[in-house]
């Protein structure tokens, strides 16, 4: 089973509510405004600000949703 897409629809950022976008390769969830990137362990989204991982202004990431 793979992380289910469909969910982009209604999951948001813990910490702005804002819209996250899923970076396939990575297996994590990003919150641009922010500079959060969250895991996603066993298919299921961990969006826990404690345990996000800071991503820097210019680190790219590659998208797909």
């Amino acid at each position: 089973m793979a992380f289910d897409t469909k969910l982009m629809e209604i999951l948001a950022c813990p910490v702005c509510k804002g819209k996250l976008d899923y970076d396939k390769a990575a297996q994590e969830l990003i919150c641009h405004f922010d500079r959060l990137a969250y895991s996603i362990e066993k298919d299921i989204p961990v969006l826990l600000e404690n345990e996000a991982r800071e991503i820097n202004a210019n680190q790219s990431t590659e998208q797909d949703g």
